[in-house]
């Protein structure tokens, strides 16, 4: 009886047994030579477009380092969010890739661990402050006006102090990081939910600090946006036709702002859907081969904000030639910073700017 109870307990542990400790070397890679060749040219190019376009943004913004506006300074601080993750984090994933197996060994698993949660987690709270920023200024535009410069640097202390946090509770003994299944990449160690109910509350406590939480804000702020400005269609249609095209022209900007957090949160839901059943699910449930793909594309997050701002540039150059005064045609082109306005009457406009 004994002895069927020592294989009882042996077979449960093996159960909770993460993949990196049931395999002698946990950094070779489970894909085939080909398919890690592939990813290796995928990452190359997402590495390559991501740090030209956040490094553009960021150059092009130096030059008026001292004219931004509280709007345009979060924007500088998601483009150094994507840079970082392009600079920091892609170089030791490509190479891997290409070497066919993770070459950093431990040391450097839990730095790219680290590196790629802090700087996502700072780039989806960067988002959360603009989308509290744009819902104050477009909703209550009695809050909105008091936003100054200073309040943006606290607000970027605030998000870097936040993402350091829970970046590095990892390493306090509460949680870690380990390689992904596929042998090449490392992430948050979401297997340790398997383990222990002190697993499950860290998983959880990451999941709505990180993801959840901004999330929701993020979707409060645009809904109420999106209801604000169709509740002003009436009124705005009694107006001059300057004042109609420039709520035309809101009611665009309000769509391609919600572009931005909705790249985001496209490419790296998929990816916590994946995390959340490995943590929660069957013990090795998700395919290696299946695994890999939102992995990736939460990697190409950091390279759609630079598009998006060129083809914001695109309408408003479009926009610009239809009347809109030379003077706001340089402004407009040199910061990637725009104006939706709060029409109270014909007579007078109160503009905010917000971040697009």
């Amino acid at each position: 009886m004994n002895g069927m109870a020592s294989d009882h307990n042996t077979s449960s542990q093996e159960e909770y047994l993460p993949h990196y400790l049931q395999k002698e070397d946990p950094f070779a890679s489970k894909l085939s030579r080909e398919a890690d060749i592939v990813a290796g040219f995928y990452l190359t190019v997402i590495g390559i477009l991501s740090t030209l376009g956040n490094g553009y943004v960021i150059f092009m913004s130096s030059k008026r380092k001292k004219k931004l506006r509280p709007a345009e300074i979060m924007t500088v601080n998601l483009a150094v969010c994507d840079l970082g993750i392009s600079v920091v984090g892609k170089p030791f994933s490509i190479i891997s890739f290409f070497s066919h197996r993770w070459v950093f060994g431990w040391m450097g698993c839990r730095w790219y661990g680290w590196a790629g949660f802090f700087f996502g987690c700072g780039s989806l709270i960067t988002m959360t402050a603009v989308s509290l920023d744009r819902y104050l200024k477009i909703c209550h535009l009695s809050y909105g006006t008091w936003l100054k410069r200073h309040h943006a640097f606290i607000c970027l202390a605030i998000i870097w102090a936040y993402a350091t946090f829970w970046a590095t509770v990892p390493f306090a003994g509460v949680g870690s990081y380990a390689p992904e299944p596929f042998g090449t990449s490392c992430t948050l160690d979401w297997w340790l939910a398997q383990a222990s109910v002190a697993g499950q509350a860290f998983i959880l406590s990451i999941l709505f600090f990180c993801l959840l939480f901004p999330t929701a804000v993020i979707v409060f702020s645009y809904v109420k946006i999106i209801l604000k400005v169709k509740s002003s269609t009436k009124e705005v249609a009694h107006y001059d036709t300057r004042i109609q095209n420039s709520h035309i022209l809101e009611m665009k900007l309000t769509k391609v702002a919600m572009l931005i957090c909705a790249g985001f949160l496209i490419a790296w839901i998929p990816y916590a859907v994946v995390s959340v059943w490995s943590a929660f699910g069957r013990p090795d449930s998700v395919p290696i081969q299946f695994s890999v793909v939102p992995t990736l594309l939460a990697k190409s997050a950091a390279m759609y904000n630079p598009i998006i701002y060129q083809v914001i540039d695109c309408k408003f150059a479009c926009c610009r030639s239809g009347g809109l005064k030379t003077s706001e045609k340089s402004s407009l082109k040199k910061s990637r910073m725009y104006t939706i306005s709060a029409h109270r009457d014909s007579t007078a406009m109160n503009e905010t700017q917000v971040e697009v």
